[in-house]
């Protein structure tokens, strides 16, 4: 099955409004039992999340996944910080490009692939303000243009 394709659980909408995604990369996610079953539930929350390598291990920080209704005791902390599973040689890859000025690590969405969590974890390039209203005229462009298009079809 192809990077990025399963059932979609959260996904992060500003970041292809903040960031240049350059890069993708999917990886595991380390979780606990009540984490899986909010999480097929579809509760969770990728909005100010971002990675970062700490001591050779890759970490996701503010990932919003809310208590599991019938977890009682057993639930966990919504924020927690949880390991994300990639290769040795993908990690010390990212050391180097996100030492470069105005990358971040951006996770894009969560989904579900053969049973497991998935994080679609983006090397992103910081946008300037221009840029975002640049793409905000480009894409108001498009919508009346299709908008034209369909009224013209009615006639």
């Amino acid at each position: 099955m192809p990077k990025g394709v399963g059932k979609v659980i959260a996904q992060n909408k500003k970041a292809n409004h903040d960031y240049f995604i350059e890069e993708t990369y999917e990886t595991g996610i380390v979780l606990q039992g009540t984490e899986i079953k909010s999480l097929r539930n579809g509760r969770a929350n990728l909005k100010d999340s971002y990675a970062r390598v700490h001591n050779g291990e890759m970490f996701l920080y503010n990932l919003h996944i809310s208590p599991y209704e019938q977890g009682n005791r057993y639930n966990h902390d919504p924020l927690r910080t949880r390991k994300l599973l990639l290769h040795k040689k993908e990690i010390n890859k990212l050391i180097g490009l996100t030492k470069e000025e105005g990358y971040a690590l951006v996770p894009i969405k969560i989904y579900l692939k053969n049973g497991y969590a998935k994080l679609l974890l983006g090397l992103g390039k910081g946008k300037k303000k221009y840029d975002k209203r640049e793409d905000l005229k480009k894409k108001e462009a498009k919508r009346d243009i299709e908008r034209a298009f369909r009224e013209r079809q009615k006639m």
